[in-house]
């Protein structure tokens, strides 16, 4: 299959199967007489897995990790438990971070006033002023 059906089946854009073969990430498709990339079913399985990851959060780097893992048939699960369990440490965190952030700007909404008045406490905040 050509690459706009490879994308289409995997759920994969065009551009960013063509990125992932230029890092790496997934061997360089086979080319037609024609120089266009062919593509089969295991090269859309694999794309699937790759954006399943994404959808998780994985970066690139730890997704080459997880594809390699997935290849090698003799892996421990152990290393995959591992993969998985910081990537979720990774996104408490961040989770944690982007509540902080709305518990900061909602504070600071509340105390803006809101009206013609040019002072603001979320521009002064932002600033690094006190007031």
């Amino acid at each position: 299959m050509n690459i706009g059906q490879a994308a289409k089946r995997s759920g994969v854009s065009q551009r960013m199967i063509r990125h992932y073969e230029a890092i790496g990430l997934i061997p360089k498709a086979a080319r037609r007489e024609s120089g266009y990339r062919d593509y089969d079913d295991r090269d859309v399985h694999t794309l699937r897995f790759i954006r399943r990851s994404r959808d998780l959060g994985f970066p690139l780097q730890e997704i080459g990790k997880l594809l390699a893992l997935w290849q090698d048939r003799g892996r421990a699960s152990a290393d995959v438990k591992a993969l998985a369990t910081a990537r979720a440490e990774e996104l408490w965190r961040k989770e944690e971070e982007i509540r902080s952030m709305r518990r900061t700007l909602e504070d600071l909404a509340r105390h803006c006033h809101g009206d013609g008045r040019p002072d603001c406490p979320i521009l002064e905040d932002l600033a690094g002023e006190d007031g």
